[in-house]
Formats: C-alpha cells, sequence, structure tokens
C-alpha cells in the first residue's frame, strides 16, 4: 500500500522543521548566507506559538543598569540548579548583545527609555554581581516581544528568499543506513499530498510538548513532533523529567500571565491578603525563580490558603500599578485577563494557578546546535546531517530549571549558531546522495497504519487520558509512588494507542488524521518524561521529589537519556554535565544551595 502514493520531490540545501522564532531565526541566517533553503511549517509562521511569548528577551545590554554576560552567566547556571552545561550557557549569554542588536537592526519594535535605548525589565532570577542586586536585564517589545520578533524574522526570511512550505505537517526523518539524515517526509494538509523533501542539514525547531499536559500555556500545535520522529530515529531525548510550571496562568483557562507582570511591580496573595513569597524567597520574593513561586503557591494551596471558593488558586495584583503603567507595558495582560477571567486588572486581582509552561528536555545538541548522541562511551557523537534548536532541542542551556527571558534568548542564539554551522558544513548545490526506497516505505508504512487504523478508542478520548495522568502523577511535586502508577497508566495509554480509531481515511484537511499523528508524538513523550523523572531519585529544579528532597550532586549531577523504542521500552542512559567555559574569559561556577 505505501508504494501506491504519488510523492513530489523537493531538493534544498537545508531544510527548517518549524517556522516559530528558533525555526526563523535559522531559516533568514541560513537563506542569507547563500543556501537554498526551505522552512516546513504546520501552521503559518507567524501563528507558531512564539507569537505568544509575551515579557521579553534577556541580553546584558546595560540600558538600565549595570549589567555583565558574566553575571547572566551565573544566574543562568544558578537557575539551571547547576545541571546546564557551563559552555553552552557561557556562548548563550555572551551572544546574546549581539543577537539582539541584530534584531533591533532587522526592524523588531522594542520598546524604549526616554534616551531611545531598548527599553529592559526585571525578571525572576535575574541579578546583578552574582546574586546581590535585581538586574533589569530582559529586553521588551510591551508584552508582545515574542509577536514582534516572528513578525520580523518572517520578513526578513521573505527578503532573503528563503522559501516557505506552510500547512505542511512533518511525519518522519528520512535516515540513511549509516545514521545520517537526508532529509524528511510531509504531508500537505490542504491536498493530502505527500511530499519529500531533501537535504544536506535537517534542523528541527519543533518546539516543545506541553500538551501531554491537561493544564498548559501551550498552543494546542505544541506536541513535540521533532522530539518524536528523533525518538523514532533511534535517537535519545534528553532531561525529559524537567518540565516547568510557569507560577501564573489565568485559573480555569490555563492562559499566560507574563513574569513581566510582576517584573513592573505585581506581586501574590493568599486568602488572607499574605504576600506569602516573602517566607519562601526573602530576597528575591516575587521574583525568584519560577519553580521556586510555583511550588510556593502549591504549598499555600495545599496547607488551606488557596483563594476563591474553593481555595484552589492565588491572587495576581497589578491594580497599584496605575492605569497608565498597565496600558503602556502590560496592555496584552489587560486584554488577556478581560477576556479569560473577566477581569479589570486596574480594580480586581487575576486569579492564577501554576499550569505547564516550558519543556527543559528534548533532543540533545552541542551549542553549534547539532544533534549528539552516546555512541562507543563518546557522549558528544555528531548526529550528521541533522540539528535541533529552540524548545524541542536540549543544548542543554536551561538544565534543570529555565530562567523567565532566556527562551526567546535561547530560540535567536541558537537559530543563528546553527545557520553559521550550516553555513560552515554545507557547499551550496552539493548533489545528493541516492536513497533506497526502504528509507521513504518505513515511514509510509507507518503513516498507513495509522491513517487507516479501524480500532474502537477515539483519539480524543486517549489524548485526554494521558494529559490527566500526566497532570496527576507528574506535576508540581513527585514521589516514587505517583510516579510508578503514572508510568503504569502511560504504558497503557502508550499501547492503548494500537486500538485506536481514525474515521475519515481521506487525506485532505482531516483534522482526525493529523490529531492522531500528533497523539502518537505526545505518547512516547510522555513515557520517556515519567521514566526520567522515576529514575532521577533526587529534587532538582523544577523535578521535585518528595521521597527525595535533597539534590545529590554526587549521584545525579548527570543529563539523563531516554530512548523509547517502537513498542514502549525504555532503556535510560546518562551523559556528564559540561562543567567547562569555552574561554578564559570566566571561571566554571562551583556548585551550592541554590536560595533565593
Amino acid at each position: 500500500m505505501a508504494n501506491s502514493y504519488e510523492i513530489t520531490d523537493h531538493t534544498y540545501d537545508v531544510l527548517v522543521v518549524g517556522a516559530g522564532g528558533a525555526g526563523l531565526r535559522a531559516t533568514l541566517g541560513m537563506a542569507a548566507s547563500g543556501l537554498s533553503t526551505a522552512c516546513i511549517t504546520k501552521v503559518f509562521p507567524t501563528r507558531s506559538h512564539t507569537v505568544a511569548a509575551q515579557g521579553g528577551m534577556s541580553a546584558s545590554l546595560g540600558n538600565m543598569g549595570d549589567d555583565d554576560w558574566r553575571w547572566h552567566m551565573y544566574d543562568t547556571v544558578k537557575g539551571s540548579d547547576w545541571l546546564g552545561d557551563q559552555d553552552a550557557i557561557e556562548y548563550m549569554c555572551r551572544e546574546a548583545v549581539p543577537a539582539i542588536v541584530e534584531l533591533e537592526h532587522y526592524g523588531v519594535p522594542f520598546s524604549r527609555t526616554d534616551d531611545g535605548k531598548i527599553y529592559q525589565r526585571p525578571f525572576g532570577g535575574m541579578t546583578t554581581h552574582y546574586g546581590e542586586g535585581i538586574a533589569q536585564r530582559t529586553c521588551a517589545a510591551a508584552d508582545r516581544t515574542g509577536h514582534a520578533i516572528l513578525h520580523t524574522l518572517y520578513q526578513q526570511s521573505l527578503k532573503h528568499n528563503a522559501e516557505f512550505f506552510i500547512e505542511y505537517f512533518a511525519l518522519d526523518l528520512l535516515m540513511a543506513e549509516d545514521g545520517t539524515c537526508c532529509g524528511v517526509m510531509a504531508i500537505d494538509l490542504a491536498t493530502g499530498k505527500l511530499h519529500r523533501f531533501r537535504g544536506h542539514e535537517v534542523l528541527l525547531a519543533t518546539g516543545g510538548y506541553g500538551r501531554t499536559y491537561f493544564s498548559c500555556t501551550s498552543a494546542h500545535t505544541c506536541t513535540g513532533d521533532g522530539n518524536a520522529m528523533a525518538l523514532r530515529a533511534g535517537l535519545p531525548l534528553q532531561d525529559m523529567e524537567f518540565v516547568q510550571f510557569h507560577p501564573t496562568g489565568i485559573y480555569g483557562s490555563g492562559c499566560l500571565i507574563t513574569e513581566g507582570s510582576r517584573g513592573e511591580g505585581g506581586y501574590l496573595t493568599n486568602a488572607n491578603g499574605e504576600r506569602f513569597m516573602e517566607r519562601y524567597a526573602p530576597n528575591a520574593k516575587d521574583l525568584a525563580s519560577r519553580d521556586v513561586v510555583s511550588r510556593s503557591m502549591t504549598m499555600e494551596i495545599n496547607e488551606g490558603r488557596g483563594v476563591g471558593a474553593e481555595g484552589d488558586h492565588i491572587h495576581l495584583h497589578l491594580e497599584h500599578l496605575g492605569a497608565d503603567v498597565i496600558a503602556e507595558r502590560l496592555p496584552g495582560i489587560a486584554e488577556s485577563a478581560r477576556i479569560f477571567a473577566d477581569i479589570d486588572v486596574n480594580k480586581d486581582p487575576i486569579p492564577v494557578l501554576p499550569t505547564v509552561h516550558y519543556n527543559m528536555g528534548g533532543v540533545p545538541t552541542n551549542y553549534h546546535g547539532e544533534v549528539v548522541n552516546l555512541v562507543d562511551g563518546n557522549p558528544d557523537h555528531v548526529v550528521p546531517g541533522l540539528m535541533a534548536i529552540g524548545e524541542a532541542a536540549c543544548v542543554s542551556v536551561h538544565g534543570a530549571n529555565r530562567l523567565g527571558s532566556n527562551s526567546l534568548l535561547d530560540l535567536i542564539v541558537f537559530g543563528r549558531a546553527a545557520a553559521k554551522r550550516a553555513a560552515e558544513l554545507v557547499k551550496a548545490d552539493t548533489p545528493h546522495r541516492s536513497l533506497p526506497d526502504h528509507v521513504t516505505d518505513k515511514v509510509l508504512d507507518r503513516f498507513d497504519g495509522i491513517r487507516f487504523a479501524e480500532g474502537d478508542t477515539s483519539t480524543a478520548e486517549i489524548r485526554l487520558d494521558l494529559q490527566k495522568t500526566m497532570q496527576s502523577h507528574a506535576a508540581v511535586f513527585r514521589t516514587g509512588e505517583s510516579l510508578t502508577t503514572g508510568m503504569e497508566k502511560v504504558n497503557g495509554l502508550n499501547a492503548s494507542f494500537s486500538n485506536v480509531s481514525v474515521a475519515d481515511k481521506s487525506m485532505i484537511w482531516n483534522t482526525d488524521l493529523i490529531e492522531t499523528l500528533e497523539l502518537s508524538n505526545l505518547l512516547p513523550q510522555a513515557v520517556a518524561t515519567v521514566a526520567s523523572a522515576l529514575n532521577r531519585e533526587e529534587s532538582r529544579g523544577a523535578h521535585a521529589r518528595d521521597d527525595f528532597k535533597d539534590r545529590d550532586d554526587e549521584k545525579w549531577m548527570k543529563h539523563s537519556l531516554a530512548n523509547v523504542s517502537a513498542t514502549g521500552e525504555v532503556r535510560m542512559e546518562y551523559r556528564p554535565v559540561h562543567m567547562t567555559t569555552m574561554s578564559d574569559e570566566v571561571e566554571v561556577f562551583p556548585p551550592k544551595a541554590r536560595v533565593y
């Protein structure tokens, strides 16, 4: 049946899968370097999830006071709970300043200070002088920074003649027998036609997998498609146990309220009207790191001090800031609160709850964006022809917990780095190697198995069960017992996919088919997440075990690598954290207690 499809072939120097901030920055850089570049995206580029990024992008410009990239590096290492690779963190923080200056020159409309410089706001965990002061480091375009960056990068990519394949869903990587990635198969959602793309480098910029959880700030498109394609190619995913809960999702909808709202002076209160963060983080208070604030909020709720009729959420106050400040710096937040909570932020607090927001784990890479794998004892073996950046990747600059406003920075710095690396590795117009038919047939056989599924369980039913299981058993607080139960349930749901039903067998605008393909991507990532969390017997960053409350550097200062087979078996391996720097301009920051 697989060979009955009519396939349209395309050849390019490089392929980018995903058109969010990371994918577009890479697309722009590759096209500008003279490489023929195709960007394959399942949504229109300016609808990619980066458009929802509100607060800003960190860089030590020093526009609002003293700053230094070394202080930024220290904050990021500390924020990562010492699981971040310090060479990659150094690279990101050093390159932040030129990367944001480039964005400004491309035309990103940043907010401005009175003297015309880029406006920078405080953000959680960002300090000066290695933790002594509060840094204003986050470059903002009001509270719509991601929107501004995304539109600018898309326009610049078009200017440099990058080609876009919009509303194409990537099915799988095309992997040669020697382990080289040679391209990707995709389906055109509008026509149902299949397309085979060949590229000398394939870059995955497909975002996170937040939709494995019931309550999340992620768009419905955030199904970690690149991660799942990597797993099916026999590659592991790194640090999947580390899932960040954002402290302030709107209660009931999960819609994000940026950390910038607290950076501008917003604060949290419990049912007694207490500013409780003073108890948990006496110095940073409401601007402690996200994992600390999320756990503090959860403890307040669990101890009976939650607000609302059911005592199950917390209040975020902005009303004291004044209407002028809110209108200038937080207009989108005021709009979101009005739409999703029926709240006028000038008069009343916003009901908020910790909500799944970001995946620190993903496809392991080096700081050039090249995918790496553990081969013959070498944890940094480069997989030929394959790159990954953004939330789909694990560089690792975020380690066990990402600091707010380092995500947009991650997208831009490593999108830029990957483009530079591709220009070094690929010579324009180099002919492509021949690819045996069985490489394509393997992809199509799997596609047929899903398209023609005749089971008796709907995609929506399995997906809902998966999301509720993850929300219950792999949330802010975890125990061996909850994770063991979660592992059993997730394994069962993964196995139940063999009994899924796809009602419509057509391929033209078939949302049921696409959602089933997305579910097939979500399931193995959930397996990897719970298995990695169950194995890691310590508390570090976003991974908080009630039965192992302390961080254990002796046993667990290492990255987890989860391999998930087609039948759901998990093999865990580990690779060391890079405790080295790239230059002699900064020394390694040794582990110490992480307090705010």
